[in-house]
């Protein structure tokens, strides 16, 4: 009884896990083995739980990739396929 009560409070509380900021070398090495450029893979302070993808056209492959690895760790992807800068 009590191994089942355990077992339940465990995953209760492995859905309460919160994402924590990432190193730099970490989202390189990520970013590199799922195909990406240096600095193309970003998390913000301000928000723990978000993983930035900034690629122009990424592939299916990375793209999934980089969610398998954000998922892993309790985080979710976001992709910015284009940035504009304002001309002047």
């Amino acid at each position: 009884m009590s191994r089942i009560l355990l077992t339940i409070a465990a995953l209760a509380l492995s859905g309460c896990v919160t994402a924590r900021l990432h190193s730099e070398a970490e989202l390189n090495v990520a970013a590199r083995g799922c195909g990406l450029a240096l600095g193309e893979l970003v998390q913000e302070e301000d928000a723990k739980r978000l993983l930035f993808v900034f690629r122009i056209a990424p592939t299916v492959q990375q793209r999934i990739c980089v969610a398998r690895w954000a998922r892993k760790r309790h985080m979710r992807t976001v992709i910015i396929e284009a940035i504009t800068e304002p001309q002047a």
